[in-house]
């Protein structure tokens, strides 16, 4: 099934109401921001060349261990010859294990070693980690999309009730859009912790959609949160990239609107001081009737600049 292109449904208007650099509170910056989800009083968000999150709350920003490490690596860059070995956490998705809150964190399943999922959850305050491979999910999600392995690429899920709808970045210069396919939470949960068999997951309704480009360059997801009357806002990221892998410029950013029909609009993301902020993960902060306020994480794709937050403010019409 394919969604239909945006149209005059309604409009969407995107500000920028705030943006500052992310940090540990030992000053080390926090890079390539790839999802955001509530974790008790603060923020979890992933890092995508790390195996190290932030937990971020009004007192700072502490670091949580989420996977170990790699051949002996905490960190990736392709500068360092270990970017093929990053498990790529993209997704941030708020769940629950045993009733109680935590986040559930995927790999984009780009390569075999993406294809691991995290659930995070606070046991008397603290942080305590589950993880599991989940590669027979990977593989039914891109059978369901009818995609190859290798156009695999998930970057972000919405929450409807006891369903994750996993959104597949899509690369038009490769001929894929980007779509998504609905899984039930619980089963994620229970392969996660090992109560259930990643290959008995349900995935169902594949879906595509039209985004539009800008400047030739195709729009595709990068995250996508749900809101209280069901509809979808997503972000996505016109880069420059010919595959699931490598990194590319971004020239524009962007916020659509969805139900269950399709696009129903598309706005930019403005520039901050003249810089295009590649924006990777949304969560809600609140719902004031028309107006949505988002919390956004940036993964700007350089090691060396601290990822930045924004403060978004999204009206609907």
């Amino acid at each position: 099934m394919t969604a239909a292109p945006p149209g005059h449904f309604r409009s969407v208007r995107v500000y920028v109401e705030a943006a500052r650099q992310l940090r540990f509170d030992d000053g080390t910056p926090v890079t390539a921001a790839s999802g955001v989800a509530p974790l008790g009083d603060g923020w979890l968000i992933a890092q995508d060349d790390s195996v190290i999150a932030a937990w971020r709350r009004d007192g700072g920003v502490t670091p949580i261990r989420v996977l170990p490490p790699v051949e002996g690596h905490d960190t990736f860059s392709e500068a360092a010859g270990t970017k093929r070995l990053k498990p790529d956490l993209e997704v941030a998705c708020p769940a629950e294990v045993d009733g109680k809150a935590a986040v559930l964190l995927l790999g984009s399943g780009s390569s075999p070693r993406r294809m691991r999922g995290v659930l995070v959850r606070l046991v008397d305050g603290a942080p305590e980690v589950r993880a599991a491979e989940l590669g027979p999910v990977y593989q039914r999600v891109a059978e369901r999309l009818g995609l190859p392995m290798d156009h695999l690429n998930l970057e972000g899920a919405s929450r409807h009730a006891g369903t994750v709808r996993l959104f597949n970045r899509g690369n038009l210069m490769a001929g894929v859009r980007s779509a998504s396919v609905d899984v039930p939470l619980q089963g994620l949960v229970a392969a996660v912790l090992g109560r259930g068999e990643a290959a008995a997951v349900p995935v169902e309704r594949p879906m595509e959609y039209e985004l539009g480009e800008v400047e030739g360059v195709g729009l595709a997801v990068t995250d996508a949160i749900s809101l209280p009357d069901g509809r979808v806002l997503l972000s996505a990221a016109a880069e420059d990239t010919p595959n699931a892998v490598d990194d590319g410029p971004v020239v524009a950013t962007a916020i659509a609107l969805l139900d269950d029909d399709g696009v129903l609009a598309v706005a930019p993301i403005p520039e901050v001081d003249g810089h295009v902020h590649k924006v990777e993960g949304l969560a809600v902060r609140r719902v004031e009737g028309g107006t949505v306020h988002l919390l956004a994480v940036v993964d700007d794709d350089d090691p060396m600049t601290p990822a930045a937050e924004l403060d978004l403010r999204v009206d609907l019409d």
